[in-house]
């Protein structure tokens, strides 16, 4: 029999370590949860650890193998699935021997779990007690998937003695391969955009390909901001036999990490419209994927296969959590930051999860440190930013950029050059200076943080995971970066696995803010003042700009419009629907105040 997945949350990939372990931690539970695979030297250093700690015999790679990168996700993917099973194993002979560790395992379920009511009923039952809990567990349980995730924008080109190394060898497609050849029967998550190369290369493996029983041993997920492009990018996939197993739609702004803005489309309608269309999405994807695998002379499925919709983003309450279940008829809701707070879940050390704990509202903002270029969600005060303000105070800038993982851009060489670079910089800086003379003092400050503000990611969001393990870290001193949504603002305390789970099903509470927006609103606002900051911060205005910002406002108007007839008709939110109208009106009043400049063409 399909055993159903245990809960309707999950967590999100969360920087490049945050979530490193989080399924070893975790997954015993049923919990699932996502592991970036974009960084092989930390998947190296956490299997080594790891190996020692349950004194496994998995052996060390190192860079001098013949395609390490890939060997090295292959094998702590492998190790993390040992580790896993060993462990949930385990778990399932507490629980059936021990009423205590059951009852707060069920603590832990969704209200509406019907594994929870039948363990409850068995607990009732009197005869043959340990034998019936251990038989239903055996038939009912299975751990948390092991995902992973690959930022397909992370694709840099690698070379060896000045030559070039074929595709196969760049990041991203190297860290796809590694997980295509371990052992996990898992999912992938795709973020950042479509990469139509990357994305042809997972027709070279089989495991992504549904079985004679429409069964699929290696899933593709896609992380979208809109609908428009969980189309295109699924039927790209579906044309060469390969299903999309889930969208996981994404807050625009309100999330953390990297922050895609949509074109003002706010969260609600384009959830609305997922729910109205998604049988579009399945039919148009079994169409097209059926012929491509009767081409290919692979097994046919005459069925469309499983496609869930998930949400995540800025999501804080139960009632919220419970609003997206119902309304959106979503299969999963992802919570993120929150659970930076979570010691048990997730890796971060002892003074960032403090400065978490402390941060407000003021302290998270939109910035401009990555050298992707996108704006990032991050937090005032961290050693990152403490190390970096204390070396410009030197007259040093940039990072001597060990890893070069986001050494991508080409201007100053073919091999590619990371922004956040001491190399990168000094070119940049020269070439400001040389052309100080010419600008004004607001101008040149201006250009001058554009080139200084980029932090190295590659190693801030790794540091982390290091010092909470004691793991030796060598190298420049770069302190950490993290990249909480500012949702996290409203969580102000370290807490139990076990008491953020009940929070999200609404059997705890562990908000201390009364006065915490509403996730829509939260957004909403996000959304206004992104548009205020894009105007008055632009310099050289074009008529390009001014359609894009109509186009923003326009969007947003309409978002707002969507809310109201939505919150309308809803029976969730009680009390706080006159608040959310008011602050509704008021957004709507902002944002009818922001002038949009003309430009003729």
């Amino acid at each position: 029999m399909t055993k159903k997945p245990l809960h309707n949350f999950h967590i999100p990939v969360m920087g490049l370590a945050y979530t490193i372990d989080s399924p070893i931690r975790v997954a015993q539970y049923g919990i699932s949860s996502v592991i970036s695979i974009i960084d092989d030297e930390i998947l190296e250093k956490m299997k080594n650890f790891y190996n020692k700690k349950f004194n496994l015999d998995y052996f060390g790679i190192s860079t001098k193998t013949d395609d390490y990168r890939a060997r090295r996700v292959t094998a702590y993917l492998d190790m993390v699935d040992d580790i896993v099973n060993e462990k949930f194993e385990s778990f399932k002979q507490e629980i059936s021997k021990n009423t205590e560790a059951l009852k707060d395992f069920m603590a832990i379920l969704p209200n509406t779990s019907d594994l929870k009511t039948g363990l409850q009923n068995l607990i009732n039952q009197k005869d043959n007690w340990s034998s019936n809990i251990k038989n239903f567990i055996e038939s009912n349980l299975k751990p948390g998937s092991i995902d992973v995730n690959i930022m397909t924008k992370v694709d840099k080109d690698n070379y060896q003695n000045n030559e070039q190394l074929p595709v196969m060898y760049n990041d991203a497609h190297a860290s796809l391969r590694g997980f295509a050849k371990s052992k996990l029967s898992s999912s992938m998550v795709l973020s950042a955009g479509m990469n139509p190369r990357l994305y042809s290369y997972m027709e070279e493996f089989e495991d992504f390909y549904p079985d004679e029983n429409g069964n699929i041993k290696k899933k593709i997920i896609l992380k979208v901001s809109d609908f428009r492009s969980a189309m295109i990018q699924g039927n790209f996939l579906a044309k060469k036999g390969l299903w999309v197993s889930e969208y996981r739609i994404e807050s625009g702004l309100n999330c953390g990490g990297h922050a895609f803005a949509t074109e003002g489309l706010l969260l609600g309608p384009i959830m609305e419209e997922f729910k109205q269309k998604k049988n579009d999405l399945v039919q148009s994807a079994h169409t097209l994927m059926t012929a491509a695998l009767e081409q290919k002379g692979k097994p046919g499925v005459s069925e469309p296969l499983e496609m869930k919709i998930t949400v995540q983003g800025g999501v804080g309450t139960s009632e919220e959590h419970e609003f997206l279940l119902a309304h959106y008829n979503v299969d999963s809701v992802g919570w993120g930051s929150p659970f930076l707070l979570v010691p048990e879940a997730t890796s971060v050390d002892t003074e960032t999860r403090n400065l978490l704990v402390k941060s407000k509202e003021q302290d998270l903002y939109l910035s401009n440190i990555s050298p992707l270029g996108v704006p990032f969600n991050t937090v005032k005060g961290t050693s990152n930013e403490i190390l970096k303000y204390e070396k410009e105070g030197k007259g040093k800038y940039g990072s001597s950029c060990p890893k070069k993982l986001l050494a991508l851009s080409k201007e100053f060489s073919p091999e590619g050059t990371c922004t956040a670079s001491k190399k990168y910089q000094d070119i940049k800086l020269k070439e400001l200076y040389a052309d100080r003379e010419a600008l004004t003092e607001k101008e040149f400050d201006k250009r001058k943080s554009q080139i200084t503000d980029k932090a190295c990611l590659c190693v801030g969001l790794v540091n982390a995971a290091y010092m909470e393990q004691n793991i030796e870290i060598k190298g420049e001193k770069q302190g950490v970066v993290i990249c909480p949504g500012p949702n996290i603002a409203f969580f102000d305390k370290e807490v139990s696995l076990s008491d953020m789970v009940k929070h999200i099903y609404g059997n705890t509470n562990i908000l201390s803010h009364t006065q915490r927006p509403n996730m829509f609103i939260n957004e909403l606002k996000m959304y206004v003042e992104y548009l205020r900051k894009e105007i008055t911060s632009s310099v050289q205005i074009t008529h390009a700009q001014t359609k894009k910002w109509n186009t923003f406002k326009k969007n947003i108007l309409e978002g707002i419009e969507y809310y109201h007839d939505l919150f309308k008709g809803s029976s969730f939110f009680g009390n706080g629907l006159s608040t959310i109208n008011l602050q509704l009106q008021e957004y709507k009043l902002q944002l009818t105040a922001i002038e949009v400049p003309q430009v003729e063409k």
